[in-house]
């Protein structure tokens, strides 16, 4: 059994939750500038509710989108589990859609034009790996999320 297997284990035991409830997998918070740690703690401490990821990363990679309710364990940039989050929501809409409302739930940036020069930069170092350009119109996937275990 894995590091993982055994704090999903515990989080089941611990929290009352049905023995064959799945774990939707592990996610790594990373963003330029920012130290995964240091996001992790942003999590942790409430400062992170939300994150962005391109549409077009789930079309390449033929992979479904995530849905309200689904869990996942949050792990540090030693693949340590720190805490196992709820997604709350889900929405598709373009890059240039983005409110500084949204944006503020990832709690990285001080303002919107902080945050779409960021996420320009990082949507187009990620285009250029994956096959797809950057676009204003781009399609993000915007999704918020509670901590409900650590």
């Amino acid at each position: 059994m894995t590091v993982l297997d055994e704090y999903w284990q515990k989080f089941l035991k611990s929290t009352n939750r049905d023995e064959e409830e799945k774990c939707s997998g592990d996610l790594f918070f990373e963003a330029k500038g920012f130290v995964s740690d240091q996001l992790t703690a942003l999590v942790l401490s409430g400062k992170k509710t939300a994150f962005f990821t391109s549409f077009a990363t789930y079309a390449i990679d033929q992979e479904p989108l995530p849905v309200s309710g689904e869990l996942y364990i949050v792990v540090d940039r030693a693949n340590n589990p720190v805490c196992v989050i709820e997604i709350t929501s889900v929405t598709v809409l373009p890059f240039n859609e983005i409110t500084w409302d949204m944006a503020k739930l990832e709690g990285e940036d001080e303002n919107l034009a902080q945050w779409k020069e960021r996420k320009t930069e990082y949507l187009q170092e990620e285009g250029d790996i994956l096959g797809f350009e950057f676009k204003p119109d781009l399609k993000l996937v915007f999704q918020t999320f509670q901590v409900i275990y650590r």
